[in-house]
């Protein structure tokens, strides 16, 4: 169980990795653990790495990452982390989740990364309990789990129950797991080891445009951004958004100019369309309601727009996403 102050005991994890996820997911994981076993100078994590079937598991990258073994009962421990990329229905089925609710029971932790947070939806350990997904999918999580509380926070902690919403998220989510179990100072210097000196709270929003040093060096650009990724689903004409940020229209357009290299206008569209491009892509929601969920009101208006952006509308882009996936 989790102890108050930093635990000597050694920490056993199973690391559950599915087809199709993200290299970045798996290393936001791992390297962690490793980071804090060669800080302390002895092995305070231990983990083995587990796929549905046993055999090697290929990431969304190609790369092949081999594994100690199948998933499957019985299984215990301080930690079970699960993570999911594209297409969870391919390569998790009745047999995973019954074993996912059985095993479980065994250990302190359980951890749904990316699309980790769907398998234990699926499993009812989530029934009347807070949790995020990625901010892609967080509506369909919520209307796909009407029994849970979603939130849009980076990563959630709800009893044995934590989720997170993305790579990053799950860095922030290991730093914290290790500060309560070893410590604030380990978790700082492993931090330091990954030069990573942006750490967030679970509780943070987690935002469609990772700003980085912008937010810094041009904060009222980045006030800017942030306004537009709220009014996603409403959009704001220009007027509106600098009334809404005290600011003129004028410096408004020299800001994104010296800023983006873009008129406000035309970046906010951007940003609309990449939101309906990943949902296009990586959902299965209908296209009318992808329309609607990045504020255009007409079906047709978004076909055009989307298809100036990405040559192809909307509809045949879901369709040639489809073909590739199944060759």
């Amino acid at each position: 169980m989790l102890a108050d102050g930093p635990s000597q005991s050694l920490i056993e994890v199973s690391v559950v990795i599915l087809p199709e996820s993200s290299i970045m997911s798996l290393a936001s994981v791992l390297d962690p653990m490793r980071a804090a076993n060669r800080i302390s100078g002895r092995e305070v994590f231990r983990w083995r790495l587990l796929s549905p079937d046993g055999g090697p598991v290929t990431l969304t990258c190609g790369v092949p990452i081999a594994v100690d073994g199948r998933f499957r009962q019985p299984l215990a421990g301080d930690a079970l982390l699960l993570i999911g990329g594209f297409n969870i229905d391919r390569h998790a089925g009745r047999k995973f989740i019954g074993a996912l609710q059985e095993c479980s029971r065994h250990f302190d932790i359980v951890a749904g990364i990316e699309s980790g947070c769907w398998l234990l939806g699926r499993s009812g350990l989530l029934n009347g309990r807070k949790a995020t997904a990625h901010w892609e999918e967080l509506e369909d999580f919520s209307q796909a789990f009407p029994a849970l509380t979603v939130l849009g926070d980076r990563f959630v902690t709800d009893g044995k129950f934590w989720t997170s919403g993305g790579a990053s998220p799950t860095f922030d989510m290991m730093l914290h797991w290790i500060t309560q179990r070893l410590g604030s100072a380990l978790a700082l210097d492993v931090a330091s080891i990954f030069v990573y000196d942006q750490t967030h709270n679970a509780a943070d929003v987690q935002p469609y445009v990772s700003l980085g040093r912008i937010e810094v060096r041009d904060p009222e650009l980045a006030k800017a951004i942030r306004m537009m990724e709220r009014t996603l689903e409403r959009p704001l004409t220009i007027a509106a958004l600098t009334r809404r940020l005290s600011i003129s229209q004028r410096k408004l357009e020299l800001m994104f100019a010296r800023g983006l290299s873009t008129s406000p206008g035309a970046y906010y569209l951007r940003l609309r369309l990449q939101v309906a491009h990943r949902l296009v892509r990586d959902s299965p929601s209908p296209i009318r309601e992808i329309a609607l969920r990045c504020g255009f009101d007409s079906l047709s208006a978004f076909s055009r727009a989307y298809g100036r952006e990405y040559g192809k509308s909307p509809l045949k882009m879901r369709q040639a996403q489809r073909e590739a996936l199944a060759r």
